[in-house]
């Protein structure tokens, strides 16, 4: 069966998420994961959005956070505090599911500001990104994998990873438990359990090796043994094309592979 590339990105974020999860979810691919881990796998995951919405059921994408149709059929309806305050703050997310312009070989995510050649472009910040990866027992991050995207070092941290060297995230008393996968378009990516350093856990079908290295700004850990991400099921391309993303907003437009 053919898929696009993003919807395998949206099938292997879902599939990082487990049942009866708390799961903070930003925009975009993280909401298409989420949902397709609730109509498949995960039925109890409890769905947070920043602004205080809980276990909504969007039909339609949403144009943000503020738009109403990301808040179809939420159980809940309160604000930034009941969500960043009551449950993030105490330590009761499982899951900060984030996106960003830039990430590192830490976790480190950037999604403040574009280094160009006429000087430095501003873009949105943190939102609640900050809050979420500080406190969230864990970080999946998922993003277009570029040179340029996957750096050495961010241009600017916006949101922490492991920050830098071995202990640096105990060293600032960040309670989150840190990153755990990034996922692009290429690759599923984890983290060095010594190091805390990107490590490859699976190359998507038609990426080669020296194309992903290639596409890379830094060094990447890579096993004896490069495993291949499964692709998507029927269900779950059903799922996502007919009911979580019916107008192919963040899931079309990209290259298939099969």
């Amino acid at each position: 069966m053919n898929f696009n590339q993003r919807e395998l990105m949206a099938v292997a974020g879902a599939r990082e998420l487990a049942d009866g999860e708390v799961v903070v979810v930003g925009l975009g691919l993280p909401q298409v994961s989420t949902q397709l881990a609730k109509m498949t796998h995960a039925p109890r995951i409890t769905h947070l959005m920043e602004i205080g919405v809980i276990d909504s059921q969007p039909i339609h994408p949403p144009a943000g956070i503020a738009d109403p149709r990301a808040w179809l059929n939420a159980k809940y309806f309160g604000s930034y505090v009941d969500v960043m305050g009551m449950i993030l703050h105490r330590g009761l997310v499982d899951v900060g599911f984030l996106t960003g312009l830039e990430v590192d070989q830490y976790g480190n995510l950037n999604s403040t500001l574009v280094k160009t050649a006429r000087g430095n472009r501003h873009i949105n910040g943190s939102g609640g990104g900050n809050d979420v990866a500080s406190l969230a027992k864990r970080t999946i991050i998922i993003m277009r994998h570029e040179k340029r995207r996957l750096s050495e070092r961010v241009g600017y941290v916006t949101t922490p990873g492991f920050l830098e060297g071995e202990r640096a995230r105990e060293g600032v008393d960040l309670r989150g438990g840190g990153p755990s996968r990034v996922i692009t378009d290429k690759a599923v990516l984890g983290f060095d359990d010594s190091t805390r350093k990107v490590k490859l856990i699976s190359i998507h079908p038609g990426v080669s090796l020296d194309e992903l290295i290639d596409h890379t700004g830094f060094s990447l850990i890579i096993p004896e043994r490069v495993e291949t991400t499964p692709p998507p099921t029927k269900v779950q391309l059903r799922y996502i094309r007919e009911v979580i993303d019916p107008h192919r907003w963040y899931t079309g437009d990209e290259v298939e592979a099969k």
